[in-house]
């Protein structure tokens, strides 16, 4: 009797951190397109006022980060908002600056078969390899929570004490990693497209592609035994961006049309994927309170026990 209690309960907590990690995936999954579409929206909406635009989006990731900061005793409050606020300040700030730069020095798109192919943003990105460089090997040589850089430091026998979660700026934390993961994906297939390196239809990109395609499937064997929400998501940003390069590879391939770039001719289906991400978002919260007031009782009910116990 006692095993089949106990079983019920593990598979009760097995079903609630499953849904957990599915949920988490599917909100980082639903904030890539409409970070895309943001951007296309700015440049098509407002050509001419697009950098005032650019820096509305990027001050209101600004603001949301300043207030997840603020709200760092409620983790997944604080990393909700910094994962939205990396998305807003990297297709604000970021992408907008190499469109800055790429229309001041006049650079031309990459055309083949007379259809844009890169860019000229996109072909000025890749200028900035050698400083994401730098900034990677910073993160290798300090302390990091992060799996991948870990391995490297237990290759080089680095050893770096841990940060205490009391100490841990949950936003912050947050923020950077969709920064520098965005980052480092974008250099990756801009770096296999380039026809002097590789090309999109090159054995490099197909491993790229399929390779990101199981790393993520095996990422998310992880993320759906995580229970906790704010660790959840924190951990579905490099499982959904990673991917999300399978996504990008196909969609330049043409096996899909990617809705997300033609906002204006697919807003019922850009319009049903901001309702399900706002959705989600919001069953999330709802749930991650239930769960701490059923933890809450808990505890009350073993103190009480505990008070019992005690005066008998």
């Amino acid at each position: 009797m006692f095993r089949i209690i106990l079983n019920k309960r593990q598979m009760s907590i097995s079903i609630k951190s499953i849904k957990t990690g599915v949920f988490s995936f599917l909100i980082v999954l639903f904030l890539m397109p409409i970070g895309h579409a943001l951007m296309v929206l700015n440049e098509k909406l407002i050509p001419e006022y697009k950098f005032i635009g650019a820096s509305i989006i990027g001050f209101t990731g600004l603001l949301l980060f300043f207030i997840g900061i603020r709200k760092n005793k409620k983790p997944l409050t604080a990393t909700i908002l910094g994962l939205i606020a990396g998305i807003l300040i990297w297709t604000g700030w970021v992408e907008f600056s190499f469109v800055w730069i790429a229309e001041k020095l006049q650079v031309a798109p990459l055309i083949e078969n007379g259809e844009i192919t890169t860019k000229p943003e996109y072909l000025v990105m890749l200028s900035s390899v050698g400083l994401l460089s730098t900034i990677l090997i910073m993160y290798i040589f300090k302390q990091s929570s992060c799996t991948f850089f870990n391995w490297f430091q237990k290759i080089g026998g680095l050893k770096f004490d841990k940060i205490k979660a009391q100490d841990k700026v949950w936003a912050g934390i947050t923020f950077i990693e969709t920064i520098i993961i965005l980052w480092t994906f974008y250099i990756l297939l801009l770096l296999v497209y380039d026809k002097d390196i590789a090309g999109d239809r090159h054995p490099i990109t197909y491993f790229v592609a399929f390779g990101s395609l199981f790393w993520s499937a095996f990422l998310c064997i992880k993320l759906i035994k995580i229970k906790k929400f704010d660790y959840a998501i924190r951990y579905a940003i490099p499982t959904v961006i990673i991917f999300w390069n399978f996504i990008e590879v196909t969609g330049r391939w043409d096996l899909f049309k990617e809705i997300w770039v033609h906002p204006f001719k697919h807003w019922i289906e850009n319009s049903i994927i901001f309702g399900l991400l706002v959705g989600f978002i919001v069953f999330y919260f709802v749930e991650n309170s239930l769960r701490l007031k059923d933890k809450k009782n808990q505890l009350e009910i073993k103190k009480t026990a505990k008070a019992k116990a005690k005066t008998v």
